[in-house]
């Protein structure tokens, strides 16, 4: 070989520098929701710890919360869209296949020329970015990544549900990642389960509704029994490898934020990590809901902004979705 390619090298830290937010406009209540699902304030409450929910309103999209997002991280982290690099969204709910809803995105908080990916990693979306962008950074491929999680999820519910719908709210979260002077984001552990795809899925792909006389609009599904079973037990020893894999036990972790799924799936977790007694728990979904790719940064961005986390804290997160999907990393409190 007669000539020799130069690969972009970057620093050897990367960490998240700020963290923003926002919420569906609308509060619902579990009495707004009972009747069609038969049910009461007091068994949705039980079942999964959720006393409101966050829901945009007809004139939102989820590209809107995207946008709301990213600019309260900016305004948070001191920067313009002009010095991100490169934009990443996580979501399920953007209608079009083309072109990335990040484009639009980066476009309207003047990010211009960034390179901009949706990608679709549900609940797990938030911590797939956060791996991506660590890599990026650090690679010498960007100096600030713009990661979201965005979803509107009230755009895929069937009020008569019973298995997911009244779980759901709307939002959007939003990290910047740049370079470090210290590890502020430790080792991506993830991965996936196809074999499991139905136990999270659309009732009908848009191909087999659209156009279709009398088709209904596709919404969500889950199997909650096997979905508990599979988020309560076997994402636990995944979030202990993700803190092994960051060099530190346990008794090292100030803040836990799993992805809000379930209270109950919450509790469960705690009790497999063996986490000290003191830590802080993200426990958004009582008032938010379940946000899919939203609920990890949302539910970070109140621990910051309320001032229970703070700068500095070793952070656990851990998301887990339809796929079967799921990361988890170590992240230093911006």
């Amino acid at each position: 070989m007669t000539a020799q390619l130069t690969q972009a090298t970057g620093p050897q830290f990367s960490r998240i520098l700020a963290i923003g937010g926002v919420r569906g406009e609308n509060v619902v209540t579990n009495d707004d929701i009972a009747g069609p699902i038969d049910s009461s304030d007091e068994w949705i409450r039980q079942r999964t710890g959720i006393v409101t929910r966050r829901r945009a309103g007809t004139d939102t999209d989820v590209l809107d919360l995207a946008e709301a997002a990213a600019l309260d991280a900016l305004a948070k982290a001191g920067l313009t869209g002009a010095d991100i690099d490169v934009v990443i969204l996580s979501t399920v709910t953007y209608f079009a296949q083309t072109p990335a809803g990040a484009a639009i995105v980066a476009d309207r908080i003047g990010a211009n020329p960034a390179a901009a990916y949706d990608i679709s990693a549900a609940c797990a979306g938030y911590a797939y970015g956060i791996g991506q962008a660590d890599a990026l950074v650090r690679s010498g491929a960007a100096r600030h990544v713009l990661v979201i999680g965005a979803e509107k999820m009230s755009d895929f519910i069937d009020p008569t549900d019973r298995s997911i719908s009244f779980l759901l709210g709307d939002g959007g979260g939003a990290a910047i990642v740049g370079p470090s002077d210290f590890p502020g984001i430790g080792p991506t552990v993830w991965g996936s389960d196809g074999s499991k795809a139905d136990a999270i899925r659309q009732t009908a792909p848009w191909n087999e509704t659209a156009g279709v006389e009398g088709a209904e609009w596709p919404t969500l599904r889950q199997d909650g029994p096997s979905v508990f079973k599979w988020a309560a037990f076997q994402m636990g020893p995944v979030a202990l490898k993700a803190v092994e894999a960051a060099g530190l036990t346990p008794a090292d972790i100030d803040v836990f934020v799993p992805h809000q799924a379930n209270m109950r799936i919450i509790d469960q977790m705690i009790k497999q990590l063996g986490l000290r007694d003191d830590v802080v728990v993200g426990r958004d979904i009582a008032d938010t809901g379940n946000t899919s790719a939203a609920s990890i940064p949302l539910a970070t961005e109140r621990l910051v902004r309320e001032g229970t986390a703070k700068s500095g804290d070793v952070l656990l997160q851990i998301g887990f979705g339809a796929g079967l999907v799921y990361a988890a990393q170590v992240i230093v409190v911006p």
